[in-house]
């Protein structure tokens, strides 16, 4: 996987309250490609971040019915990777890439 490819799969870090809970127990959560799978969100996060990966889990949250101005909308649907580092590794987010 060429560095482009790596940037196609990790969209962006989410940063939560609940994200910042579990990076005290060495896990990052970015917001992934609808169609990337685990062993792409491994790879893609190794080569971006020089860090080694123990696990990748993901979710799959369904967007929200929503009204906007009286008119009835959609949230998008967002696929999220949370990333279990080795001991020892570590992903600084707030830097950015």
């Amino acid at each position: 996987m060429n560095r482009l490819d790596a940037y196609d799969v990790i969209i962006s870090p989410t940063i939560t309250e609940k994200s910042t809970m579990v990076s005290e127990h060495n896990q990052v959560v970015f917001n992934v490609r609808r169609t990337a799978t685990k062993p792409e969100i491994k790879a893609a996060v190794e080569q971006l971040f020089s860090v080694k990966v123990k696990a990748v889990n993901t979710l799959n949250r369904k967007g929200k019915i929503k009204r906007f101005k009286g008119i009835p909308g959609k949230r998008s649907d967002v696929k999220k990777a949370i990333v279990t580092l080795e001991e020892g590794q570590s992903i600084d987010v707030t830097t950015g890439l």
